[in-house]
């Protein structure tokens, strides 16, 4: 999945820095950056990010930059965006959490706490749930309105494939690999068939969350089919078969993110 983001922080090499670093999560939409309060209100408003990253201890006072950006939005919206803190005090953590922060990443950044922060994001959202309302109605009283918790059914994405009246259907847990081939995608199923699909692949990049992950401008993998990285030679093998899937350099931090979400399964490394 991906998450469009906003920077505010009133030193403009941290937003630099900030932006450099995200930059390299192809998971990560930049849409603009402020350096003061007023601005960033504005841009939030104006722009709806899924992620503000937000510092809250500027150099400059004058910048106004504070939590209490935050209790200023709930003025404006029902959903408030996802805010990652990005400071240099430690002793600002709690006050954070009382104010419902996603993270608080410490400057200077790293890129481990990125990967950290988009794994979050990404369990945050499969254990998601949804809210149920029931509305009680009678002609005496008021309307009264009972929420209820309930795990959201996730069922398995299908994929239609159309052409020319034809419709195929794939179910997307047997998609092991997505290649590039000029304005069209070949989709590898985990049977050895392949299906063209007329897609660019970066429709697919937008349209399928993990566990499928861009590792090169010419692939995007599903992770669950991962049987080897080898870091060396930059390659990715593929379960049961002998496919070798190259990842670009620019990629290397989706590389990070797949090695750092198979580690956190049960996992054993010897």
């Amino acid at each position: 999945m991906n998450y469009s983001y906003i920077i505010i922080d009133d030193n403009q090499e941290s937003v630099l820095k900030t932006k450099a670093m995200a930059d390299s999560f192809s998971e990560l939409d930049f849409i603009a950056s402020a350096n003061n309060y007023d601005e960033g209100l504005n841009l939030i408003l104006e722009h709806h990010p899924k992620l503000i990253f937000l510092e809250i201890d500027p150099s400059d006072k004058k910048s106004n930059l504070s939590l209490m950006l935050i209790n200023e939005l709930h003025r404006y919206l029902k959903v408030i965006p996802k805010i990652i803190i990005t400071t240099s005090k430690k002793d600002l953590a709690y006050e954070s959490i009382q104010y419902g922060v996603t993270d608080y990443i410490l400057k200077p950044l790293a890129r481990i706490d990125f990967i950290k922060t988009i794994l979050k994001l990404n369990k945050s959202n499969a254990d998601a749930t949804v809210v149920v309302e029931e509305t009680a109605v009678h002609d005496e009283k008021p309307t009264i309105i009972v929420q209820h918790e309930a795990p959201a059914l996730k069922e398995p994405l299908v994929l239609c494939i159309k052409s020319y009246g034809d419709h195929r259907y794939i179910d997307a847990r047997d998609i092991c690999y997505l290649q590039a081939d000029n304005n069209s995608t070949d989709i590898h199923l985990n049977g050895g068939e392949m299906i063209t699909a007329f897609k660019t692949l970066k429709h697919f990049e937008g349209v399928l969350s993990y566990p499928f992950v861009r590792i090169h401008n010419s692939y995007i993998v599903n992770s669950r089919y991962i049987s080897r990285i080898h870091t060396g030679n930059a390659v990715c093998y593929i379960k049961n078969t002998t496919a070798k899937i190259p990842f670009s350099k620019s990629y290397k931090a989706n590389i990070d993110l797949i090695i750092s979400e198979i580690s956190n399964g049960n996992y054993l490394e010897i």
